[in-house]
């Protein structure tokens, strides 16, 4: 699999719909979730059976690595079936392994390489060969594993693992989810306990889905309300008998939400979406800015909360955001800068130093899609501040989306309530996180012209 080439980039005008949004949909499976879920079960004995996987590029990019690594990996229908030879077991790939736009892939996988006796080679499309890697190798080395990368730890990245990695003991500098992960992932292959803090809590996938295949994962808080996460080393990881169900993606769901909150009379429910507690901020800030949306909690499958959510058109009002609620929501500031920029009064959005390092400057990005189309935002620090317009976002600007699938979806979420369309430089690679989003915005009244 390849993406597509510069020149078939998929620019997009977007006006206001004819009529209110309304449907039920149910978005695509969770991303962070389905990376984990085909990487554990390559790590686990047995067969895993795996249901609604997200098929974007992203998690396709994870599969075919696993695969390559000695996992058996197959699509049966609408399920996929992954065996795996077991932690530690994995085998060197014959060729470099392409991440394409992924960096939760690439970062995760760093742990799982640098704890295997094999060497292999990491890279990516244009987007990814200029984002960060050394906040992962820099812990990672302490396994003993060697890194060869570009300046700044960019790839393409060469890994020669350790076969018997030490247990690491590592304390987060800054709140991330994917260097946490990586350091756990390292430590399923160690002799130990490792050990991991984090300043703030971030999503715990990770730990969800190692106590799931059966691992000994011990959480604890800090006084200055961190966490402090414990995994015993080489635990033997089985394959769920009830297989593992994805459930639909919290930020893929942020986009048809803010929309429908936008749009005048409209009126959606969102199904099966993940409920995690650490990936709910959205919702919470939403519903401070006056947004009518009502959970009702389901069933929980493989640790992780689902509901369905019912949206209703709403005036928002201005808000803001402690840095604590950052990792909860980190993708999804783009799209909540378009709420903001719809509402009443002004919003601060603090602590979003993360957004610098995402698939683009997605903080800078972000002011400049705003500012493109008559609405005023600023930078301060690292807080994102924006003026809402109370209803009337000017709109007419073109966004540029640095190959930033976010920055994409959020733009046409604008152009759906900008007094003039929007237009959007590209759009091919929204298929990395939400393949057909035009398809099912459409269903739902977007009017997307594809």
């Amino acid at each position: 699999m390849t993406h597509a080439p510069a020149s078939a980039s998929r620019p997009l005008t977007v006006g206001r719909p004819a009529a209110p949004l309304s449907g039920v949909i149910r978005v695509p499976g969770d991303k962070s979730i389905s990376h984990r879920a085909l990487m554990f079960a390559a790590l686990a004995r047995g067969e895993t059976t795996i249901y609604h996987l997200l098929e974007g590029e992203d998690v396709l990019r994870t599969a075919a690595a696993m695969r390559a690594l000695g996992a058996q990996v197959e699509q049966q229908g609408e399920v996929w079936v992954v065996s795996g030879p077991g932690v530690g077991q994995l085998s060197e790939p014959d060729d470099v392994l392409d991440m394409g736009n992924s960096g939760t892939a690439a970062r995760l996988l760093s742990g799982i390489l640098a704890s295997h006796g094999i060497a292999s080679v990491m890279t990516g499309d244009a987007s990814l060969r200029r984002r960060p890697m050394k906040r992962v190798t820099d812990p990672l080395a302490a396994t003993g594993a060697t890194f060869i990368a570009r300046e700044g730890g960019r790839l393409p990245l060469a890994i020669r693992g350790q076969a018997n990695p030490p247990a690491l003991d590592y304390r987060l500098p800054v709140a991330s989810a994917q260097v946490k992960s990586a350091v756990l992932l390292a430590g399923l292959n160690a002799t130990g306990t490792t050990r991991v803090e984090e300043p703030v809590p971030t999503r715990d996938h990770t730990e969800n889905m190692l106590r799931y295949f059966g691992a000994t994962v011990e959480v604890e808080s800090t006084p200055e309300g961190g966490r402090i996460i414990r995994l015993e080393g080489r635990p033997d990881l089985v394959a769920p008998g009830e297989g593992l169900f994805v459930p639909a993606d919290p930020s893929s769901a942020a986009f048809p939400l803010v929309a429908a909150l936008l749009v005048p009379g409209s009126a959606i429910t969102l199904t099966d979406v993940g409920l995690n507690p650490l990936r709910t901020g959205l919702f919470t800030t939403l519903m401070e800015m006056g947004a009518q949306v009502d959970v009702v909690e389901k069933a929980s499958s493989g640790g992780e909360l689902v509901g369905d959510l019912h949206v209703r058109a709403s005036t928002l009002q201005g808000v803001e955001v402690p840095a604590a609620r950052a990792p909860s929501m980190i993708d999804e500031y783009p799209v909540l800068a378009v709420a903001a920029a719809h509402a009443h009064g002004v919003s601060r959005f603090c602590g979003l130093e993360e957004l610098r390092v995402k698939e683009s400057d997605r903080l800078s990005a972000t002011v400049a899609m705003l500012r493109e189309n008559g609405v005023r935002a600023e930078i301060e620090g690292d807080d994102l501040v924006v003026y809402g317009t109370g209803g009337a976002i000017p709109g007419g600007g073109l966004v540029t989306t640095h190959m930033d699938h976010r920055l994409a979806m959020s733009a046409s979420v604008m152009g759906l309530v900008a007094r003039q369309p929007v237009r959007i430089d590209d759009t091919a690679f929204i298929d990395t996180s939400f393949p057909g989003y035009l398809a099912l915005m459409n269903q739902l009244g977007a009017g997307f012209a594809q």
